[in-house]
């Protein structure tokens, strides 16, 4: 019999967020008092936000969930309705996301 891998399992989002001109400062605080909510979730394996030095417009997440439905957990907790949806998104020119699995 062939053993799980619960790696596999897991569900990996890199989220590249490009905010508007002016906006860094104000983006950077937020995702500062979202990101530690953020990290205590149940369902969060690792969470991090990255500022690109060059071009701190940009903005670059790492998230691993434990799987597709801790993700979804995940969009549904205050923090994220409050601080992502409701006030960092108004202040992005750009924002992409990808899924990945471990292999």
């Amino acid at each position: 019999m062939t053993a799980i891998n619960n790696a596999n399992q897991n569900l990996v989002v890199t989220a590249f967020w490009e905010v508007h001109s002016g906006e860094e400062g104000a983006v950077a605080a937020l995702l500062q008092d979202f990101l530690p909510r953020a990290q205590r979730e149940p369902g969060v394996r690792e969470f991090q936000i990255h500022q690109n030095i060059a071009k701190p417009r940009e903005f670059f997440f790492y998230e691993v969930f434990a799987g597709e439905s801790a993700f979804a957990d995940h969009q549904q907790t205050d923090h994220f309705k409050n601080i992502i949806v409701g006030q960092a998104i108004p202040k992005l020119a750009k924002r992409e996301r990808s899924q990945f699995r471990f292999i």
